[in-house]
């Protein structure tokens, strides 16, 4: 069976095997560049470069970094409620002292 291949699947990866791309007759002229050449169809089928194959990995990066900073602000947030609740705490503790103290001078 000896099919053409197509966009999705062509015969073969290898740029310069390929052919060239053809100006299509259903198209008005002058859609496109006048001048399509080899090495433009060459050039406009190498569109998977390595660049754009690690954009969702650098999302992925990131949108971790982002969540990463999120949770240590909220952490951080935590760490001072925590506090605040702790230096509350002790000074009431040392109100109570100082009137246990202040009751124990007066009797």
């Amino acid at each position: 069976m000896n099919t053409a291949g197509t966009i999705d699947r062509p015969l073969t990866h290898d740029p310069q095997k390929q052919a060239p791309m053809k100006p299509s007759t259903s198209e008005p002229a002058g859609s496109a560049t006048e001048d399509v050449t080899t090495t433009g169809a060459n050039d406009s089928r190498q569109n998977r470069t390595r660049e754009m194959q690690l954009i969702p990995e650098a999302m992925a990066r990131a949108h971790m970094h982002e969540r990463l900073r999120e949770a240590e602000g909220q952490r951080q947030a935590m760490r001072l409620v925590a506090a605040r609740r702790m230096q509350r705490r002790a000074e009431r503790a040392s109100l109570r002292a100082r009137r246990a103290l202040a009751m124990a001078v007066m009797h």
